[in-house]
């Protein structure tokens, strides 16, 4: 049977990846895709995620909306690494679906409430401010979401754009803090698993053999992003961080971690959005997430060829 989820992304090339690979994978069952500003702003990222629904030949899901600023922050973006468009390296045409007029957390929260309890997984890609605002306004939403499987945070690879903040979290901390202390099953896909699950030239040219315009989307993307992390870590290739909430759901065996404690600083200029991860446990605060650490690269990067190139 298969699994109901709701996206709720910012794209983003890696975005457009792990929806691409939600949607070739029928052990889900993509209810909605919720928009929020991150990557580029909320108008850019509701284009391209009908963009990506369209290249999947999925015009009929809905894409909804969302907040296009932080609860309580301006917003930070991030066309220094994903480009003006956010989805720079591969030309996509003009979407012709539509958006839907609902606001995404309305659509949240009434996609909740109709559901039965603990059915649905959200699936966050970007930053948390829907999923936040969601429960903040709707507190008993909570008992109907199965889990809350999302990219976001470190612990030993500590910030990407800030020294201590991973770039999901930073750009919302209270929403994210919401999200944590929210009681949810949480499965956390930090940088510490991202950045071992690191592109190469082999598989750009692996997938460019694919006869598959979805495939050959993605190493036009790749090839864009990857210059920029290789410049910023001195590596051969560049993590694909968001596809891991994907193949975690799809296949968890890839993974492994901890169930860890995991609390949101808000306050501090200098660490703001951190992630502070208990994770040798040297405090008796509860544990609230799985905190991944690893990842069966080789697994994750054929996972997403056979998935994609079947689109």
């Amino acid at each position: 049977m298969s699994r109901d989820i709701i996206i709720d992304t910012d794209p983003g090339q890696d975005d457009a990846v792990a929806i691409l690979l939600a949607l070739a994978s029928p052990e889900l069952n993509v209810l909605g895709i919720t928009c929020v500003a991150g990557n580029v702003p909320l108008a850019r990222t509701t284009y391209n995620a009908r963009q990506i629904c369209e290249l999947a030949g999925r015009a009929d899901l809905n894409v909804f909306a969302g907040c296009d600023s932080p609860m309580g922050r301006g917003l930070v973006t991030a066309e220094h690494v994903h480009g003006e468009t956010g989805l720079d390296g591969a030309f996509l045409p003009e979407p012709h679906m539509p958006l839907q007029s609902q606001h995404a957390v309305d659509y949240i929260i009434e996609t909740l409430r109709q559901a039965a309890p603990k059915s649905i997984t959200l699936c966050p890609l970007g930053p948390l401010t829907n999923i936040g605002t969601a429960l903040q306004n709707a507190p008993d939403i909570a008992k109907n979401i199965a889990q809350i499987v999302l990219m976001g945070g470190a612990y030993f690879e500590v910030g990407n754009i800030t020294p201590a903040a991973e770039f999901n979290i930073f750009v919302d901390p209270e929403a994210a803090q919401i999200v944590f202390n929210s009681g949810i099953d949480l499965v956390v896909a930090p940088l510490d698993v991202t950045h071992k699950a690191l592109t190469s030239k082999a598989w750009i040219a692996d997938l460019r053999a694919e006869n598959s315009q979805a495939c050959s989307t993605i190493a036009g993307w790749v090839d864009f992003f990857e210059r920029f992390d290789s410049d910023k870590y001195g590596s051969q290739g560049a993590p694909l961080h968001d596809p891991c909430v994907i193949a975690y759901l799809i296949a968890p065996e890839l993974f492994s971690g901890r169930h860890i404690n995991v609390e949101i600083e808000t306050q501090s200029e200098l660490t703001r959005g951190m992630t502070v991860a208990d994770w040798w446990g040297v405090t008796d605060r509860t544990a609230n997430a799985l905190f991944l650490e690893n990842i069966d690269a080789p697994g994750y990067f054929n996972l997403i060829t056979q998935r994609v190139a079947s689109l």
